[in-house]
């Protein structure tokens, strides 16, 4: 019997396998050295030279002032630029995990999609190869009838019920193909180049199951706009924003830090050899202090620091528009799936019990001659359409519900709350 690719296990194997996830972890660490390295002094420099010997000769002994000259130069950066690069780095690297755990999410929500999709076109070709049987027998009744001369079937009718036979053949050849499709993409997801590769269209894993699996639903619907705002800044694209623009308050910083001059110690020693009747020549040792004059600031520093400024304005107008982006989402989707809860419900409790009645009473007209047997085509037809439309509308309540989990993946769930159908509209 063929394994079942439930749902849990396909996103287990798409998180456990998703390349993305391994390149985060090396930019983190990446990231982390870098900060390391930020903090640190600039290497010293060393100099080595000959000074003041005498251009006629070039005798190290001939002048007085003639030197073997060994320097050291250190520079340091303005301000707190090395503490504040550091900061900057390891903000970067902070916000690593935070993108894995919204990488985590939107994979949860994907493969849910796509085999959610899956599910739905493996289940309606069931649905139609268990009523293919009844429009066979529906041809065998028509021919049976036709050829015997009694009843009211006509030529027509055997036709139509070929006609109909064919057009279930050409629906499952369609779905045959959403399915296949549909797990190719799982495919794509679930495999790793370096990692265990599962061949989703082995025998092994065919089956995805005949029952649609219960999407966890969130306790609590946000109802306010303020309560929704609090739970959408919760989540990980969000807080991955505020990271990024704490990291551009730090440019800030930095920008400021160019208003403070750099400066650098020197110090060097000259050895001088003795005259040439051993004369003793003390050795020189020199120090010095340089430093930069930013005085000139107004097409450099005045300028780098607007051009920050407005990187921060910049995040957080993004970080504006992508919590629009996110209510807007939510609310389409909370809408979506009050509607969806009312569809299935007409469906499970009128629809799809009349359309069986009317199927069941057009056979029965017809088989004591008192129907048309266009009319049982169409009662047949019509009743294996709403089986596949109910099936639809279960699927996109399940992927309406894992939108909202997506967009509610950062909020804690401490405290459940009921909400009522009329609070979701």
């Amino acid at each position: 019997m063929p394994e079942k690719l439930s749902i849990d296990r396909a996103i287990n194997l798409a998180q456990l396998n998703d390349p993305w996830l391994e390149a985060s972890q090396f930019n983190q660490h990446k990231l982390a050295a870098t900060a390391v390295a930020a903090g640190q002094l600039d290497d010293p420099k060393v100099s080595l030279g000959v000074a003041n010997i005498g251009a006629d000769r070039f005798d190290f002994n001939q002048e007085p002032m003639t030197q073997l000259k060994v320097g050291l130069t250190q520079m340091f950066p303005r301000g707190n630029t090395r503490s504040i690069k550091t900061e900057r780095f390891n903000l970067m690297a902070h916000e690593q995990p935070i993108l894995r755990e919204n990488r985590l999410a939107l994979l949860k929500k994907q493969v849910s999609i796509y085999w959610l999709d899956a599910y739905q076109a493996q289940v309606s070709i069931s649905l139609i190869e268990q009523d293919r049987p009844l429009f066979e027998q529906l041809i065998e009744l028509v021919t049976a009838s036709y050829s015997s001369g009694f009843g009211q079937s006509r030529q027509q009718d055997l036709i139509r019920a070929e006609l109909e036979l064919t057009r279930l053949d050409d629906r499952l050849n369609v779905l045959n193909q959403g399915y296949e499709e549909g797990l190719e993409r799982l495919k794509g997801l679930i495999n790793h180049s370096q990692g265990t590769v599962i061949d989703v269209t082995d025998q092994v894993y065919y089956s995805l199951g005949s029952e649609l699996p219960a999407v966890r639903e969130h306790d609590v619907l946000p109802i306010g706009k303020d309560e929704l705002l609090n739970a959408l800044s919760k989540h990980p694209a969000v807080k991955a924003m505020d990271v990024q623009i704490q990291a551009e308050y730090k440019g800030v910083e930095l920008a400021k830090q160019k208003y403070k001059p750099a400066w650098g110690l020197n110090a060097s020693y000259g050895y001088r050899d003795d005259t040439a009747n051993n004369i003793n020549r003390a050795d020189l040792f020199s120090i010095g202090l340089t430093f930069e004059l930013p005085i000139f600031t107004k097409n450099r520093q005045d300028q780098g620091l607007k051009a920050a400024l407005n990187s921060v304005d910049s995040k957080e107008s993004q970080k504006t528009l992508l919590l629009r982006e996110l209510l807007a989402a939510f609310d389409a989707t909370r809408a979506q799936l009050f509607r969806l809860n009312e569809r299935s419900e007409l469906y499970e409790k009128t629809l799809l019990p009349q359309m069986k009645e009317q199927a069941e009473a057009s056979l029965n007209a017809y088989t004591h001659d008192d129907g048309d047997f266009a009319e049982v085509i169409r009662a047949r037809i019509a009743q294996l359409n709403a089986q596949i439309e109910a099936l639809s509308i279960k699927v996109n309540v399940a992927k309406a519900h894992t939108e909202i989990n997506y967009l509610l993946s950062g909020r804690d769930n401490s405290h459940p709350q009921a909400i009522s159908s009329g609070e979701q509209r």
